[in-house]
């Protein structure tokens, strides 16, 4: 037997498209971004009607949220209860909606964990006042009315609001290729600026931000967005904002009032404990949460001392906390045409007055067919008043009296079922005079309405005076101050760190550690097994530390990260990527202003500032240009180049002493020579320099080591071996002309 297939076959590209398109199109439309004429997505939409539908007005007894949310989901929204639930509890939540449209009772969740609230069978809810601004005329013909998702009941497609609600409690969301993201608003002020376009629908954006200057979140952290870029989002649709916490001196400590939206007290507490764990907060002392019901937000900070600029420490915590938060802002909406578009502030509140209008005008449409129906009745109850003693006998002689009396007084099939079941003491004279008195408040009315609907002056007066009415009844200030503010800046590494004198070691074999203070015997430290001390460098916290190594490559990093001298350190390779088989030769410190004279054993040097040495490379950079067999010595620093002296000493015995002056200022290089060593002996190894140390003019000395002899030179012994750069120099006592070190002891 032969069965027609009944399907149809199509190809699956086409078919992935198609399911896609309309998966993309569901997702845009009917979930994820907000309707222009009410602002509510579809599950926001049937939570409201449905409670509305449960009586649930601001002036009724609450009901179990499970009740509320059963019906929604069992008649209108068929998906999770979970997240309807959590949908009705952020329109409750006044920290989350500028006007909230639900009168949660229960635990609705706190500002600190906006998702802690309580499960649905333990809350109660009903309507907040200010729904009755989108449901009250919602039975008066002004909406369309469309099935529900199993066709047995109806839904409004839309709810008939009477105020601009898709900017006042704003939106977000996130849908297949597109976002919303609309920031909360003052209502007077939109109301403001609605009526102001009623008044000149020429009116620019910018003449509408004289009524809306910005938006106004549920807290009363401050938008420190300069106006003029505020114009801009409302002129484009999109852009970025940002707002601020505020805070107050109260008996020296910085207490924070207000946070940025939707910000957690706890994260920010988690934030700035984080930091001062990292030892990057030297300033505060201490912080905790003293906020409770009479304070929701009362976050109190104790810095270390009165001398502490609360200012410039609350400029770093913006900068590196939620303090200071940045809102993006998209007004992506779907328009009255049903699609999805970015719109400018204008065009939201001129398709908002559309809406409107449109809903005004059907309603007084409604409303005058009513009108009219009920004078057609009246109408014909008055003829039968006039001819009372036929209509009663018409009625008890006639089998059928309905046919009679409409083709006896030339009545509708509607008025004569309406004299028909008229109560007999309705046709007292008392109630004839009633009817009169409705006929002719009707007949009034019908003319007031028929006014409104042919005058669109009229017809905007009455929407003017609505707007007003609801802005008086619902509205309240401005929440959050509008200061312009530059954006905050974090402090520099260097100022979060406390100034505290170190001495950082150098170990042979690379192994790096800083130890507390300046009176340390470096050697007495206990090093790794093989290992010894080969520098030590007196410097603070605050400051950077450079190595050298025997490539003549720098590296840096700050003195407060390197580890305690308890242990052994840590070695440098772990911090730095060296060339291969390099090895670490100096050790120096100092600010970026330092002078420093660098210099080899082979009788070269320049001189430099510290910030040369600096750098974020972990291979280093090249500072100093090294001849095959040369060795980079410890720089020592020089206070005053134009009038310090530097002193260089040879292995064979050999001093000099000259001007600083006399060396040149480099970024890197060579350098010129210091001394004459005869190249014989350079080349054989004979002879190198070796160390180099700086004095102040007049004073200051020198110390020489020779195995187990020691000389201390003054400066009166120095001058003696005075003279110009790249000379021989001076020749040093026997017993000392086989010196190792050189040593600057004052």
């Amino acid at each position: 037997m032969n069965l027609q297939a009944n399907f149809e076959q199509i190809r699956l590209k086409e078919y992935a498209e198609r399911a896609y398109l309309d998966y993309s199109m569901y997702v845009v439309l009917d979930r994820a971004l907000p309707f222009v004429g009410d602002g509510l997505k579809p599950v926001q939409r049937r939570i409201i009607y449905a409670m509305s539908e449960l009586s649930l007005a601001a002036g009724a007894k609450p009901k179990k949220s499970a009740r509320t949310i059963g019906d929604v989901i069992g008649k209108f929204h068929p998906h999770g209860d979970t997240s309807c639930y959590e949908a009705m509890v952020l329109m409750a939540q006044p920290f989350s909606y500028r006007y909230p449209l639900v009168d949660g009772q229960g635990n609705f969740g706190s500002p600190d964990d906006p998702k802690s609230f309580a499960a649905m069978r333990y809350t109660e809810s009903k309507l907040s006042p200010i729904a009755e601004a989108l449901l009250g005329e919602l039975g008066q013909g002004t909406v369309d009315w469309v099935p529900n998702f199993d066709g047995t009941l109806d839904e409004p497609s839309w709810l008939p609001a009477r105020i601009p609600h898709v900017l006042l409690n704003g939106s977000m969301g996130i849908a297949v290729g597109m976002a919303t993201d609309i920031p909360p608003h003052n209502l007077r002020e939109v109301v403001s600026a609605c009526i102001r376009l009623l008044d000149d629908p020429d009116a620019s954006v910018a003449d509408l931000c004289e009524h809306v200057p910005g938006p106004d979140y549920p807290t009363e952290a401050e938008i420190i967005t300069p106006r003029k870029d505020l114009l801009a989002i409302y002129q484009t649709g999109t852009g970025s904002l940002r707002a601020r916490a505020l805070y107050q001196r109260e008996d020296g400590n910085i207490v924070i009032t207000a946070l940025p939206h939707q910000v957690s007290p706890s994260k920010i507490l988690e934030q700035i404990a984080a930091q001062m764990r990292a030892k990057k907060l030297p300033m505060l002392e201490d912080l905790r949460d003293e906020s409770d019901h009479e304070n929701p937000i009362r976050l109190v900070l104790v810095p270390r001392s009165n001398r502490i600029d609360a200012d410039e420490m609350m400029q770093h915590l913006f900068a590196t906390t939620d303090l200071e938060k940045s809102f993006r802002v998209n007004l992506n909406i779907i328009g009255l045409d049903k699609r999805p578009q970015v719109k400018d502030l204008k065009r939201i509140l001129s398709e908002w007055l559309s809406f409107r209008t449109d809903t005004v005008t059907r309603r007084l449409n409604h409303r005058l067919l009513k009108v009219e129906r009920r004078l057609h009745l009246l109408e014909g109850l008055r003829i039968a008043y006039l001819n009372l003693d036929e209509v009663i006998r018409i009625v008890r002689s006639e089998d059928e009296p309905k046919p009679v009396l409409m083709e006896r007084f030339k009545l509708s099939e509607e008025q004569a079922d309406y004299i028909l079941e008229t109560r007999l003491r309705q046709l007292a004279r008392l109630e004839e005079m009633k009817i009169n008195a409705e006929r002719d408040q009707l007949e009034e009315e019908r003319a007031r309405i028929n006014v409104l609907l042919k005058s669109p002056a009229k017809l905007k007066g009455l929407i003017k005076e609505e707007l007003r009415a609801d802005a008086a009844k619902y509205g309240d200030e401005r929440r959050s101050p509008l200061v312009e503010r530059n954006v905050a800046q974090a402090l520099d590494e260097s100022a979060l760190v406390a100034s505290e004198p170190v001495t950082v070691v150098l170990s042979q074999k690379g192994w790096i550690r800083a130890a507390k203070g300046h009176d340390i015997d470096a050697e007495g430290l206990s090093y790794r097994e093989g290992d010894s001390l080969l520098a030590t460098v007196r410097t603070r916290t605050t400051q950077q530390v450079a190595v050298i190594d025997s490539t003549g490559r720098s590296y840096s990093t700050p003195a407060h990260t390197l580890p305690s001298a308890r242990g052994n350190g840590e070695p440098l390779t772990g911090r730095f990527s060296p060339p291969a088989g390099a090895s670490f030769d100096a050790l120096t410190a100092g600010d970026n202003d330092t002078r420093l004279v660098l210099a080899t054993d082979f009788g070269y040097g320049f001189v430099t500032r510290f910030e040369a040495l600096t750098g974020r490379n972990k291979a280093g950079k090249q500072i100093i240009s090294l001849s095959d067999g040369a060795k980079v010595l410890a720089p020592p620093v020089s206070a005053d180049p134009a009038r310090d002296r530097i002193v260089v000493v040879t292995s064979e015995g050999h001093l000099l002493m000259f001007s600083v002056a006399e060396l040149p200022e480099l970024d890197k290089g060579k350098g010129n020579k210091l001394i004459d060593i005869p190249k014989a002996k350079l080349s054989s190894g004979e002879e190198r320099v070796v160390g180099v140390a700086v004095v102040a003019e007049g004073k200051g000395e020198v110390t020489l080591y020779a195995g187990q002899r020691k000389l201390t030179l003054k400066w009166a012994d120095l001058v003696e071996y005075g003279g110009s750069r790249a000379t021989r120099g001076g020749v040093l006592p026997r017993g000392l002309r086989r010196v190792e070190r050189i040593e600057t002891t004052a």
